[in-house]
């Protein structure tokens, strides 16, 4: 059976996930180690900041369970309280989900889906991705790809970050090309500075009180720091602003935001306070060349979005639960194959030995008419056998079941 284990953030906190996470280079070494064992015939992991998941097909969950836990030298009962365990056909289902990123932290983002295609490409690398998964997975592509195209899942902003990103295109025709200037450097800081570098920008700078913080923040997106006191030097530079301190006095008041207007002939400049307190005086809004939105701006924009996906992830559930019951037709299907292959041997050795008999007769001299017509009855007399004892050797709801199955094996109706 396909099976689903793992922890992600619904059900564990950080401090868990980050002690069975799978880094990117002991990846291979884990997924030839578990193969090795030999306690899954198929399997894949998917390991990110938010979850850590093993997709297998197995006998049980529960060796990979304890594998799990003595890899990563976790004990079993810390580790138990945030595990979830999914068989058929919820394991099906979790593995669609996911790829279309209904399971996510922020619904409907795109990025799970080269996620989950990067731990299935590590799979087949290492040789543990057979039939089944490897059917699983194909699928899961297939129906993330119909739900991203027929429904709006991901074509509304969910997110602060992005908000922002979306309303400074709408005064400036690109991001890429502009000067950024962050001011902080948290989470919400590093969460902005993600989505608004992803498009480019000409110069990043990161303005904090701590500039070896600011420092590090920088130097991923290939900008500078400076402290929080050069401030009014450097705000003109900048044409895009992003700001989010802890301080409870504003660090941009309007005295500044003149300034730098002035400083830039007119040249528009947006910026974004998402401090609660505020960082930019209300005032520096009503300056004709500043675009000014605040946190409940932002939250607006998100509002409307979240609304528009709920609405989405409806539609996609739906699609998802057909998509479900279509791949639960193709193991079930797989399940008979051995029956069929089987049925198929054992006509053939009947055709084969019957075959032999006549051309043996043929041989001798005998009329071909005659030998054709013996074969014919001698074929349908060994077909026939075994179900035509069966079903006279039968009783009761046994014999009713058995010439339910005849009929509808072989076309049949018993008045005919």
């Amino acid at each position: 059976m396909i099976f689903t284990l793992g922890i992600n953030h619904h059900s564990a906190p950080l401090a868990i996930r980050e002690r069975v996470a799978f880094g990117a280079d002991k990846l291979h070494h884990a997924l030839a180690e578990l193969a090795h064992a030999r306690v899954v015939r198929e399997v894949a992991i998917l390991s990110t900041c938010n979850r850590t998941e093993i997709y297998c097909a197995a006998e049980s969950p529960q060796q990979v369970i304890d594998w799990l836990s003595a890899y990563h030298q976790v004990a079993h009962d810390e580790l138990a309280p945030f595990l979830y365990v999914h068989d058929q056909p919820s394991a099906i289902r979790h593995a669609f989900r996911v790829a279309c990123g209904l399971d996510s932290m922020v619904i409907g983002e795109p990025q799970i889906l080269g996620q989950v295609k990067d731990a299935v490409r590590a799979a087949e690398e290492v040789g543990t991705l057979g039939t089944q998964l490897h059917k699983l997975f194909q699928r899961a592509f297939s129906v993330a790809k119909e739900v991203r195209s027929t429904t709006a899942i991901g074509a509304n902003i969910v997110s602060m970050a992005a908000a922002g990103v979306h309303l400074a295109e709408r005064i400036f025709d690109s991001v890429a090309g502009q000067r950024i200037l962050f001011i902080g450097a948290g989470e919400m800081i590093e969460l902005c500075a993600a989505h608004f570098c992803a498009a480019k920008p000409k110069q990043v700078t990161v303005a904090n009180r701590t500039v070896e913080r600011g420092r590090d923040l920088a130097e991923r997106y290939g900008g500078s720091a400076i402290r929080l006191d050069e401030l009014p030097d450097h705000l003109a530079q900048h044409d895009i602003v992003v700001s989010c301190t802890a301080s409870p006095l504003p660090i941009i008041g309007l005295g500044m935001a003149e300034r730098a207007v002035k400083a830039r002939r007119h040249r528009p400049i947006f910026i974004v306070d998402l401090a609660v307190p505020r960082d930019v005086e209300e005032e520096v809004g009503e300056l004709d060349d500043v675009f000014l939105y605040t946190v409940d701006d932002l939250a607006q924009i998100v509002e409307s979005g979240m609304e528009s996906r709920q609405a989405a992830v409806v539609e996609a559930e739906g699609i998802i639960g057909q998509r479900v019951q279509e791949f639960i037709g193709w193991l079930q299907a797989r399940d008979t194959v051995p029956v069929i292959r089987a049925l198929r041997d054992s006509a053939e050795r009947i055709r084969r030995n019957e075959l032999e008999h006549a051309l043996k007769l043929l041989g001798r001299g005998e009329a071909p008419e005659k030998v054709v017509e013996q074969l014919s009855q001698r074929l349908s007399n060994k077909f026939l056998h075994a179900p035509t004892s069966t079903l006279n050797a039968a009783e009761g709801e046994d014999r009713q079941d058995l010439q339910a199955a005849v009929e509808r094996l072989f076309h049949l109706r018993s008045g005919d």
